[in-house]
C-alpha cells in the first residue's frame, strides 16, 4: 500500500520503523516543526523526522492541516491510507476523505476507556490492570472512530508511564501491520465504539504532579508511577521541592498525620497517608540527579516525626 505516516514523539518510532522495514511504500513522513529543547533552546528534530532522514523519506512539518496549499500537497500523493501516531495537529474532514481508506490512527487504550491525550498515565493512575493499543479509523470527533484492531497488555503493578509507554509503541507495530493486511485482504471489520462506555484522559499537566498525603498510599503509588518520567510527583520539604521517582506501598501500619515521616531505614524512608503509608525509595532535589532514597538520607539530617507537604 502507499502510505503517508504522521507522528513526533518516540511512541511513533515503532510504527514508522515497521512500515519503513514491510512491503509498504512509506511515500512520505509528516510530524511536528523542530522545536527549541535543553538548556540552549536550540532547534531540535522530532524523534520521528530523525528516523525519516536516515531513509531519505520525503519529509512535510506544517503547522496547520487546515492550509489548502497543504492538503493539495497530500492529494498529489495519493496515498491510499495516512497512518497517524501522536502526531499532534487536527485533521480537518478535508483531510480524512483524501486517502483511499482514509486516516488510521494508533491509539494507546483499549477505546472507547481513555480517549484524549493521556490515555497511559491515565490507566495506571485509575488502577487499570490492562492497556493496549487500539487501531482506529479516524473521524472527527475525539477518538470516536470505529475500531479496526485491539492489541492488548497488562499493566503490572511496578509499571511507570515510561515503562508501559515502551510496551505500548512496541505492541503498536503488529497490530498496524495486521489491520494493514486486513485492508488489502478485504477482511476488515469495523467495530462502532460504544460510547456509554467512553473515558477522558486529560492532558497531564505539572500543578497535578504535587502529592497530596491525606489520599491513599495505594493512589500516591499510582500517582507517582504514571507520572514517571513527566511530569514527575513531587512534594514540599523545608521549602524546597523534592521530586519522587519511586515508592512502594509499605506494610508499616503506623497511624500518623499525613506526610509525617514515620520511620527511617537504610534504605528508604517511611511516610504516613490518608491511608497506609508509603516507602520512598527514589528522590531529586532541585538542580540535582534522581538518587536513592538511601544516598540522600545519607547526605542530610533527616528524622522521624519530619513532615512533608
Amino acid at each position: 500500500m502507499k502510505l503517508i505516516f504522521a507522528g513526533t514523539p518516540d511512541f511513533a518510532v515503532p510504527a514508522l520503523q515497521s512500515l519503513i522495514d514491510s512491503k509498504h511504500d512509506v511515500l512520505a513522513v509528516y510530524t511536528q516543526p523542530d522545536r527549541p529543547a535543553g538548556r540552549g533552546r536550540q532547534l531540535k528534530a522530532s524523534p520521528i523526522k530523525q528516523l525519516a532522514e536516515r531513509y531519505s523519506l520525503k519529509i512535510f512539518q506544517p503547522e496547520t492541516l487546515r492550509d489548502q496549499e497543504e492538503q493539495e500537497k497530500i492529494r498529489r500523493l495519493q496515498p491510499d491510507a495516512m497512518i497517524v501516531a501522536a502526531y499532534g495537529l487536527i485533521f480537518p474532514r478535508s483531510v480524512l476523505e483524501i486517502p483511499k481508506y482514509g486516516c488510521i490512527n494508533i491509539h494507546a487504550s483499549i477505546l472507547p476507556r481513555w480517549r484524549g491525550a493521556a490515555p497511559i498515565q491515565r490507566a495506571i493512575q485509575a488502577g487499570d490492570t490492562e492497556s493496549g493499543i487500539t487501531i482506529m479509523q479516524m473521524s472527527q470527533g475525539l477518538d470516536e472512530g470505529d475500531i479496526l484492531e485491539i492489541a492488548k497488555c497488562p499493566i503490572s503493578a511496578d509499571d511507570t508511564g515510561g515503562s508501559l509507554h515502551d510496551k505500548m509503541a512496541a505492541l503498536s507495530s503488529e497490530a498496524l501491520l495486521k489491520t494493514l493486511q486486513n485492508i488489502e485482504s478485504g477482511n476488515l471489520k469495523p467495530e462502532a465504539q460504544n460510547d456509554s462506555l467512553a473515558t477522558y484522559a486529560k492532558k497531564l499537566s505539572k500543578t497535578e504532579a504535587q502529592i497530596d498525603w491525606s489520599q491513599s498510599a495505594k493512589q500516591i503509588d499510582r500517582n507517582i508511577r504514571a507520572f514517571n518520567p513527566f511530569p514527575i510527583a513531587f512534594t514540599k520539604f523545608k521549602n524546597d521541592r523534592l521530586r519522587i521517582w519511586e515508592a512502594r506501598v509499605s506494610s508499616t501500619s503506623i497511624k500518623e498525620k499525613p506526610g509525617k515521616i514515620v520511620a527511617i531505614d537504610k534504605e528508604s524512608m517511611v511516610v504516613a497517608t490518608g491511608e497506609g503509608c508509603l516507602r520512598i525509595l527514589k528522590v531529586q532535589q532541585p538542580g540535582g540527579k534522581p538518587i536513592a532514597t538511601k544516598d540522600w538520607l545519607n547526605a542530610h539530617n533527616i528524622a522521624t516525626g519530619e513532615k512533608l507537604c
